[in-house]
């Protein structure tokens, strides 16, 4: 009542004695949230004193929703406000209305990329023994997040999981060598991977530890080649690399490999493109390679290369069908086998996407509304890519035409005399057809070289301007599901340590999240004890009675309070 009228203060957690309550197995995964930063947002957000539900019980809710597989506010229309808010110690989560009030209002403090750089450097820090860095192979891609909506006006994007151009956004994510999300950037228009990579994520990871300033020597220029012969460089042998990033082909250019290397000391490792020789199948030599921890044997071949007058290493797989897959790169201190793995482990990404996709469904809009776009970028013409759309199309109709003109003119050498004036008659016709395809289109290609290909968004005109959806609720969002994807990825690699298969983990992990729990909580002791009730197979119960007692070795605390977490479960 003295929140309702702005004079009371943010509700601490107070925990009674309950026994099953739904989902209450949640809580086995709340020292792995507190362990990936769950709370880190203390440091940077604010939420006003007088609020009922202050920051951590926003948090608080928005993981447990996240685990519990709500995949937006709508949804805790369907689900037991009090049994929930048990699990957090409160007598209820928020309605609908004020969560998202509560998003909105972090939403407004723009603050969702530097969280996102304090988890990074939370996540990943410096070995002080050796100042080696925890990772330094990195998957990037781009997600296409489809838009079905009539406020925005977007860019039409190629969706290959749909073989269609539809209306979508584009979000960018970083993951590391393990599959674990890194960091995520949002594409405005239709940014080539190379840009998105040069003008967004390299900014972002400088302001993290991610990306250190390279150690360069003094007598050192900045341009660090050296040249081989007049043709030919390579890239300079005695400067290791920051780090390496992992891409598809759609990041494939020469130009951009030799930047990030000259500027960045970032190395590269990607598919090769427009590959057309063959290498003698005597040159392939069987190697196991780990791909994503799983040992596979293959048959790799390596030599050098040299591409745009630089040279790099190139990498091909030859596999059982005789198909030659061609991987290059320029680090130079991973072996063939290591490059082998590390390019063909890039499917760690694809299948977080799926993942997240069907557990997560990240792809929701969270918050609904539209923002300008720097008026002085730049974008392909429209009218420009219809008219080569329309030539397009004029030329293959052409095509056709020429082809069956072709096809009638040889059925002429085996045709009757007294039949040639008809064929004669439809090769005439055919003849007028192409010749008036050819003009339109000539017509077409005259029109096209009055536009330019590329205009600024300034010059289109207002009511086809291209605008973006708003983008700090989804960054904000992301942010909250990797940090829970994280903490789920944790129990898993544990239980994984206790017997469980690794196509089971993950599907325990959901179990413990899904099964009820009693709360005991013991306030004289300052303990609060969580008993997770039986799963569904004995193996399952031994594995998470051993997840139990690591996570009692934690000694955590439940936050806003003193209660000491310890955990237990009723199988025997």
């Amino acid at each position: 009542m003295l929140a309702a009228v702005g004079a009371g203060g943010n509700a601490t957690p107070e925990f009674e004695a309950h026994d099953g309550i739904c989902n209450g197995g949640v809580l086995f995964l709340l020292p792995a949230l507190i362990a990936q930063g769950l709370f880190k947002p203390n440091e940077i957000y604010q939420i006003p004193p007088t609020h009922y539900y202050g920051l951590n019980s926003i948090l608080l809710t928005l993981a447990m929703m996240a685990l519990g597989r709500i995949k937006n506010p709508e949804q805790l229309k369907q689900c037991k406000p009090g049994e929930i808010g048990r699990i957090i110690g409160l007598d209820r989560i928020p309605e609908v209305r004020c969560l998202r009030e509560k998003i909105n209002m972090l939403c407004e403090q723009k603050h969702a990329q530097e969280l996102n750089n304090k988890l990074i450097d939370h996540w990943y820090h410096a070995d002080a023994a050796d100042g080696e860095q925890e990772a330094s192979f990195f998957f990037i891609d781009g997600h296409q997040r489809i838009y079905s909506g009539g406020l925005a006006n977007l860019p039409s994007k190629f969706i290959s999981r749909q073989k269609l151009c539809l209306s979508a956004t584009t979000e960018y994510w970083v993951n590391d060598e393990k599959g674990l999300p890194v960091m995520v950037v949002m594409g405005e228009l239709t940014e080539k991977l190379q840009h998105a990579i040069e003008d967004q994520i390299i900014p972002q990871m400088q302001k993290t530890v991610l990306l250190p300033a390279p150690q360069i020597e003094p007598e050192t220029e900045l341009n660090t080649t050296v040249a081989v012969s007049p043709q030919t460089n390579t890239h300079d042998q005695q400067q290791p690399a920051v780090c390496t990033l992992i891409f598809d082909r759609e990041g494939y250019d020469v130009p951009f490999f030799n930047r990030l290397w000259e500027k960045y000391r970032i190395a590269f490792l990607t598919y090769r493109k427009n590959v057309k020789d063959q290498w003698p199948e005597e040159l392939f030599k069987s190697v196991d390679v780990t791909v994503s921890d799983q040992v596979v044997n293959m048959n790799i071949c390596e030599q050098k290369v040299t591409l745009g007058g630089t040279q790099f290493r190139e990498i091909r797989r030859l596999t059982d069908s005789g198909h030659q897959t061609s991987v290059i790169t320029n680090n130079n201190e991973i072996t063939t086998a290591q490059a082998a793995g590390r390019m063909f482990s890039r499917w760690c990404q694809e299948n977080f996407f799926r993942y997240m996709k069907a557990d997560y469904d990240f792809d929701k809009i969270i918050e609904f509304g539209v923002e300008a776009i720097d008026e002085t970028k730049q974008v392909v013409n429209p009218q420009y890519r219809k008219l080569t759309h329309q030539l397009k199309k004029q030329k293959e109709k052409t095509k056709r035409l020429r082809a069956d003109f072709l096809t009638l003119a040889e059925q002429g050498f085996d045709t009757a005399l007294e039949q040639t004036p008809q064929l004669e008659q439809k090769l005439i016709a055919l003849t007028e057809k192409i010749d008036q395809q050819q003009q339109a289109e000539t017509q077409i290609a005259e029109q096209r070289k009055e536009l330019t290909a590329r205009i600024t968004l300034k010059d289109m005109p207002e009511e086809n301007r291209y605008n973006k959806l708003k983008p700090e609720s989804k960054m904000l969002m992301n942010i909250i599901k990797m940090i829970c994807y994280r903490a789920e990825t944790a129990v898993a690699n544990l239980l994984a340590e206790y017997g469980i298969k690794d196509e089971e983990k993950r599907m325990v992990v959901k179990q413990i999240i899904q099964n009820n729990a009693d709360i005991l909580p013991d306030m004289q002791n300052n303990t609060l004890t969580i008993t997770l009730h039986s799963l569904s197979a004995p193996r399952f119960n031994k594995a998470a009675q051993q997840l139990a007692a690591f996570l009692n070795s934690t000694d955590e605390i439940f936050p806003d309070t003193k209660l000491r977490l310890i955990y237990k479960t009723t199988a025997p």
